[in-house]
């Protein structure tokens, strides 16, 4: 069948994406994405390293991203996001802003990274009591609430995995259960870091039990990119995208973030910030990966990988 009479593809908006190497969630980001932008991932070239404070470093030094925003820059988009969180947040708020600097020279592009975009989006929502999960180890997790507490956000409750790998495998259930035990202080709102930890679909779930508006890196990346270029992200039930959300369940915030018949938060009345809570039992090989005390969670081993 002759289709020429259509006058060729749909016309679309570009947005550049520059990852780290051993990112996965390609697909993840697609699904905040209208039929009318398409994205162009890059990836920040392979260094054997674990996840860590030293790879957030060599993934978002300035050299590299030069060479990842000059190769994206051939399609020419009209913003490129830096998707990685510990990577822009490692250097505190300066150094998320060199890095935005950095980018939109190396390509003469409006550019921002995810640490950015979850600022924008705390205060889109004006929330500055926050609980945080992360699969991180402590001492990144310790980073972001660094990168928070300047940004003028404080962490009234967090929760961790201490994972070095293969962070894309980590199943729904366990962000669930962090997020339970990690709304401890009556925040208003909750940050899930990492832009490879999955949480698209978990997200409505958790605003309509925590009864508070559930922010993701994924999440804040793809809004603040769209939102540069006139576009509103889409997303089922998410209270930064959907202003119906925003005044349903997920604005009825209580006390400690919790309703009805939901269990409360590991530790009971007394709970520390730092929830320690129910999980499978840590491996006797899972030593803390950075010498200090073990994480609230770890999940069950997947087995041996390749470093991410």
């Amino acid at each position: 069948m002759d289709v020429s009479f259509l006058g060729g593809p749909q016309p679309q908006l570009g947005v550049g994406v520059v990852a780290p190497f051993d990112f996965a969630l390609d697909r993840e980001l697609w699904r905040w994405v209208p039929d009318d932008v398409s994205l162009h991932l890059t990836r920040t070239p392979f260094v054997p390293v674990e996840v860590s404070l030293d790879l957030a470093r060599l993934v978002s030094e300035h050299e590299t991203l030069h060479a990842a925003v000059e190769a994206l820059c051939a399609v020419s988009p009209q913003v490129i996001a830096y998707a990685c969180t510990s990577g822009s947040f490692v250097g505190g708020m300066a150094g998320e802003r060199a890095m935005c600097a950095a980018m939109s020279q190396a390509g003469e592009v409006p550019s921002l990274t995810t640490s950015g975009a979850i600022i924008d989006a705390l205060r889109e929502i004006d929330a500055h009591h926050i609980a945080v999960v992360t699969p991180y180890t402590k001492s990144v997790t310790d980073s972001l609430e660094d990168y928070l507490g300047e940004a003028g956000i404080t962490v009234t409750g967090r929760a961790y995995l201490g994972l070095t790998r293969h962070i894309w495998k980590v199943p729904y259930r366990d962000v669930v259960d962090m997020a339970r035990a990690a709304v401890v202080g009556g925040p208003e709102a909750l940050f899930i870091s990492c832009t490879n930890l999955p949480t698209y679909d978990v997200i409505p779930q958790l605003e309509a039990e925590l009864r508070m508006p559930v922010l993701s890196a994924n999440q804040v990346t793809m809004w603040a990119a769209l939102r540069a270029i006139g576009v509103p992200a889409v997303g089922a039930y998410q209270a930064l995208l959907d202003p119906v959300a925003r005044r349903g369940p997920a604005a009825m915030t209580g006390t400690t973030g919790m309703t009805g018949t939901q269990p409360p938060p590991a530790g009971g009345p007394g709970a520390t910030p730092e929830a320690a809570f129910a999980g499978p039992p840590v491996p006797p090989e899972a030593d803390p990966v950075d010498g200090t005390e073990p994480p609230p969670y770890l999940p069950d081993d997947p087995g041996p990988q390749p470093p991410v």
